[in-house]
């Protein structure tokens, strides 16, 4: 039987249970791949603070070291400092992190030099391949009359003070009003990266869970689910502090809380860095904006002068329309935020950055700060469990099509709009899932169509 690794290898990343789907000798042979189809003679490697990420990550770098290429790892980092890194140095990278799943998980994130991201319509389809044909077949030898091929080496630096001053320098802090935050890390990589960010800015912080702890002793590192962000907005309210913000597991995202311990939407969040880096370049500009992001996020960016574009979910089509446009900034859904200062990638901790050099920047209180950037109400994102994606939704194409005043477009599984409403369902692509977002003008219609719709899909 030939070896498959679709289960593994994923539309963006590598990720699986360890050691039941993949291991360190398999590490190894994605390192030699990876380094073949990218062409590199020298990439940098990162990882988090998981319990198999320092084996599985020195592995990649044997396997990359064995084919002649240099190796640089910079240890411990957040998933956006292995990206700052990559940018920094021209390298490719890799990251050695599954991001919020359970501990059991790792994965690797793979980008060429500058951050430019790569999935599988960029070479890891390709890395996928050959990563199989060497597991049916052994890696091949070198042909006897070649010349051998010298070893890379593998050296270690440490980037994070670097990382912390190119953020800082993008971000005008200096007549911020003395702040207090509390910062949930998750026992994840902000833990490693926010003291050092932070310090000297005229903050108090006060730390949850910044102890380095791939097992998530205290909750999941996934701040979208509101289960796992109830500590902080706890927290937030006992001391009285001016906002809360939780990191993911590898700290590429943030997610925010005003001074009530109410959650922000990452797309008032969205809007509001939009404006501040809209004025950063002149007041114009085009930002980049999934298609389930509020529509306060475009109406924002017209607003201050820029150029709204729409694209699908996923971090790969926002960094290729970032690439296309010259975007300067870009937001999700999903609390990811990109920057063309940062190489067109996505760091939580500069959108946390512009958080609070927009909150210390005035005297009013965040919640007041976000108002006019959360004009709508939203349904958040729900899923549900369908064993027919495809027929669901049919009947809902069938249900909505050709009433008066309303559309539908197909750009990422089907969105319907109307005067006062719109919804997005679309499939998952790893599970048997159909998820919902829905948005209307006030609060009462949109959960007349959020259920109007959820009765469809769970018909």
């Amino acid at each position: 039987m030939s070896a498959d690794l679709s289960q593994l290898v994923k539309a963006y990343d590598v990720r699986g249970v360890v050691p039941d789907q993949w291991d360190e000798p398999l590490a190894e042979l994605f390192g030699a791949a990876f380094v073949q189809v990218t062409g590199a003679d020298a990439i940098v490697i990162g990882h988090d603070m998981r319990p198999s990420s320092p084996g599985l990550s020195r592995a990649f770098a044997r396997g990359a070291a064995a084919r002649g290429v240099d190796v640089t790892e910079i240890g411990l980092c957040s998933t956006d400092q292995l990206y700052y890194a990559s940018g920094a140095f021209g390298l490719p990278g890799a990251m050695f992190t599954a991001s919020h799943n359970p501990a059991q998980y790792n994965g690797i994130k793979m980008c060429r030099a500058g951050a430019a991201p790569v999935g599988q319509d960029t070479g890891l389809t390709e890395i996928r391949e050959l990563t199989e044909t060497w597991l049916d077949e052994g890696a091949p030898e070198p042909e006897p009359e070649a010349e051998p091929v010298t070893p890379g080496t593998i050296t270690q630096r440490d980037t994070l003070e670097d990382y912390a001053a190119h953020l800082l320098s993008l971000v005008d802090l200096t007549s911020v009003r003395p702040l207090k935050v509390v910062v949930d890390a998750g026992n994840g990589m902000g833990g490693h990266t926010v003291p050092t960010v932070f310090a000297g800015l005229p903050l108090t912080v006060v730390p949850m869970y910044f102890e380095l702890d791939g097992t998530f002793p205290n909750h999941e590192a996934n701040p979208l689910d509101p289960a796992n962000i109830v500590d902080l907005q706890k927290r937030v309210r006992e001391e009285n502090a001016d906002l809360g913000i939780a990191f993911d597991g590898d700290a590429d995202r943030c997610f925010v809380v005003d001074e009530n311990g109410d959650p922000v939407s990452p797309s008032a969040i969205t809007a509001l860095v939009a404006s501040r880096e809209l004025a950063r370049n002149g007041g114009s500009g085009t930002v980049i904006h999934n298609l389930i992001t509020s529509w306060s996020v475009p109406e924002v960016v017209r607003e201050q002068g820029g150029t709204p574009v729409r694209t699908r979910v996923g971090h790969s089509f926002i960094k290729a329309e970032m690439a296309r446009t010259g975007a300067i900034f870009g937001g999700e859904h999903s609390a990811h935020y990109y920057f063309k200062d940062f190489w067109n990638a996505d760091t939580g901790m500069l959108a946390a950055l512009h958080v609070l050099a927009a909150l210390g920047g005035q005297d009013g209180p965040l919640s007041a700060l976000v108002a006019q950037y959360d004009r709508y109400a939203g349904s958040g994102e729900i899923n549900s469990t369908v064993t027919d994606q495809t027929a669901r939704l049919a009947a809902i194409r069938t249900t909505y099509e050709g009433q008066e005043g309303v559309t539908l477009d197909d750009l990422d599984g089907l969105t319907v709009t109307a005067t006062d409403w719109w919804f997005n369902v679309r499939p998952s692509n790893t599970e048997p899932l159909l998820r919902l977002n829905a948005e209307a003008r006030d609060g009462a219609t949109m959960e007349k169509i959020r259920d109007e719709v959820l009765g469809i899909i769970r018909a």
